[in-house]
Parts: structure tokens; sequence; C-alpha cells
């Protein structure tokens, strides 16, 4: 299986379980992993035979913006859900990480996997 990878998007969202974290918008780091059959992209050199890069980040922005979650877990679910339906994909993994969220911490998130 071929894969397209989105490393260290970073986005704004609301996230968090105590409500007053969810008030403004913090920034995760997303690392995206799509499985796709890339061959009759690799053949043709047309956009129309992949998966957009753009298009997806573009999504992934929006929907972040649209929604608020408690847990990381979820808004991984979200977003692998989304990836997996609108854009056809095999597969996705996703790391999400809240950096310095507390102190002395580099990151903390959870990676997951889906497939359809």
């Amino acid at each position: 299986m071929d894969i397209i990878f989105i490393s260290e998007l970073k986005v704004q969202t609301k996230l968090g379980v105590p409500e007053w974290e969810r008030m403004v918008a913090q920034t995760i780091i997303l690392d995206i992993e799509i499985g796709y059959d890339l061959s009759k992209s690799c053949k043709s050199d047309n956009i129309a035979d992949t998966i957009d890069y753009g298009v997806v980040v573009g999504r992934i922005r929006d929907a972040l913006t649209e929604h608020s979650f408690q847990l990381v877990e979820a808004l991984a679910e979200h977003i692998c859900q989304l990836i997996l339906k609108e854009f056809g994909a095999l597969n996705v993994k996703i790391k999400v990480a809240k950096p310095a969220i507390l102190p002395g911490l580099k990151a903390l998130g959870v990676v997951i996997e889906r497939t359809i």
C-alpha cells in the first residue's frame, strides 16, 4: 500500500476536559499517514487520480474549527473517519499531540489507526 503523509500540521482547535480549556482555541500538531493506491496517479501525473493533500489539510482545519472535543482520542477518531469517508482512503494513521500542555512536558497525545 502507498502512503500520503502530512507531517507536523499545526492547527487550532478547542480541546480539553475542563470546559474552561475549550473556551479558547489551542494549537495541536498532527502527523497523518493516508493509505491509498497511488499507482494510477504515478502513471497519469494527474491530481484527479490521487488524494489532494491540500484539500485534506483545508478540510481538517475546517472540521476542527467547527467542532470542539474533550479528548484527543475523539478528535483523532473524527479526523480518521473524515479522511476515510470523504477522501476514499484505504486506511489512516494519525498522531495528535498537544504541545507543552503540562510543565516540563514537550507534548502528549495519541496515535490511532483505522481501516475501512
